[in-house]
């Protein structure tokens, strides 16, 4: 279980993958939905999710993603790949973010060690 939750460090792979899947999956789900086929729909969809995950790691906004093909006239917009990229750029903003600098240290030269400072009392 926690391995589905890490978020991996995204690769320009892991993007461009993500991305290829995506829009397979949006562009198959608006053939389909052509036909008014209910099934195929709903395989596509938990395809996406079971594949993207392990890919850009899982976010909250893939849920919608999920739910949202449900609807009649939302199920021919792509919301996978609308959903892929504004993870991606999450992602890819928060793992840009500068880690935070060192503490400062004291100016001037450290003080010297007296031999009193060695002891230890019991």
């Amino acid at each position: 279980m926690a391995n589905v939750l890490r978020i991996p460090i995204l690769t320009r792979t892991r993007i461009v993958l993500a991305i290829a899947i995506a829009v397979f999956v949006d562009g198959l789900q608006l053939i389909i939905s052509g036909p008014g086929w209910f099934g195929p729909d709903q395989v596509l969809d938990v395809f996406a999710m079971l594949v993207l995950t392990p890919i850009i790691g899982f976010h909250p906004l893939l849920l919608p993603t999920f739910v949202l093909k449900i609807l009649p006239v939302i199920e021919s917009i792509p919301t996978w790949t609308g959903c892929v990229l504004v993870v991606i750029f999450l992602r890819r903003k928060a793992q840009s973010v500068p880690a935070a600098p060192p503490p400062a240290q004291p100016a001037g030269p450290p003080a010297p060690i007296r031999p009193a400072d060695k002891v230890i009392d019991v």
